[in-house]
């Protein structure tokens, strides 16, 4: 195959989306504004969001041979994703995932069925994919793969992970990831006994428990990293967002393609909280992806800010 600047492995699935007024609490019922069926996945979504970007991308991931297998793929292929590396499984059921998008906020509301398909596992063919690659994205279904690759690839692997919450293994790829990127979720996590810290101090925190950078994800506070001795915090552009589904799916796509790109880190998420932000202008979480262009022009007009020293 040609050269890739960009690996994406991990969870491809079909989202069901349902946009409403305000979600119901329990035993109330609200009506419908519409609905739309979309491939989802953080890997699915980010392989897009590289794609839509300009970047060269292959999947690597696991669909069922059904009809939400066959709508994911060919969702996939819409976007010009490399799927040679999407394997059908014979008798396998895709997994869905409901999405509940409020109107006006853009807020949205997940149920998600487990992916039941065999996991990913390393073989000849993935061996030879991330030797011919620099930059590897990880989803969290796929956590346990990351001291794997690290070992298989070497040291000229930049291993990026998406950290959705704490999970079993996590620790593993903590060690192992070049960027670990959490949503400021993640910082809740028991496991990591923060109590009582500032979310200032729980960013620092974490930082000396991984081994690569840090960057973390707020939502529509942008994101925050350190480097240097020092914290930084790059705040969002104002967009009109009707849907944040796929926001921080693509935060992790355009920061794994600026890598490739050759961006310093202080660019990588400048470009990526830009990306990001204009990837909730539409329903989806694909729709809204800026092109190259659309999206250098809006992480030029961010800037860095120093928070504190460390």
């Amino acid at each position: 195959m040609n050269h890739i600047d960009v690996l994406v492995i991990g969870r491809s699935c079909l989202d069901y989306i349902a946009v409403v007024n305000q979600f119901p609490g329990e035993n109330q019922k609200m009506p419908l504004e519409f609905r739309l069926t979309e491939g989802g996945g953080q890997g699915g979504t980010s392989s897009c969001c590289i794609s839509r970007l300009g970047g060269r991308v292959a999947h690597v991931a696991k669909l069922g041979a059904d009809d939400e297998g066959r709508f994911c793929l060919k969702r996939l292929e819409d976007f010009g994703v490399n799927t040679e590396f999407v394997e059908i499984v014979s008798g396998g059921k895709t997994p869905v995932a409901y999405v509940f998008i409020t109107s006006g906020s853009g807020a949205r509301s997940i149920i998600y069925e487990h992916n039941t398909l065999p996991k990913i596992k390393i073989d000849a063919t993935l061996e030879k994919l991330v030797r011919q690659t620099g930059v590897v994205l990880l989803d969290p279904e796929v956590t346990y793969l990351g001291g794997q690759l690290k070992k298989v690839a070497g040291s000229h692997l930049n291993v990026i992970y998406d950290s959705e919450r704490w999970r079993k293994g996590i620790e593993d790829i903590m060690n192992t990831a070049d960027y670990f990127i959490p949503s400021s979720e993640f910082l809740e996590a028991d496991e990591l006994e923060f109590h009582g810290m500032s979310f200032n101090q729980r960013i620092i925190k974490l930082n000396n428990m991984v081994a690569g950078k840090l960057i973390v994800t707020r939502g529509e506070k942008g994101a925050y990293y350190v480097t240097d001795g020092t914290l930084y915090h790059v705040a969002a552009p104002e967009v009109k967002a009707v849907d944040t589904v796929g926001a921080g799916d693509n935060f992790h796509a355009a920061f794994a393609l600026a890598l490739s790109k050759g961006f310093d880190l202080h660019q990588m998420v400048k470009f990526s909280v830009a990306v990001a932000s204009l990837s909730c202008r539409e329903y989806g979480g694909r729709n809204g992806v800026p092109d190259w262009k659309q999206a250098l022009a809006a992480a030029e007009t961010l800037k860095e800010r120093e928070i504190e020293s460390i």
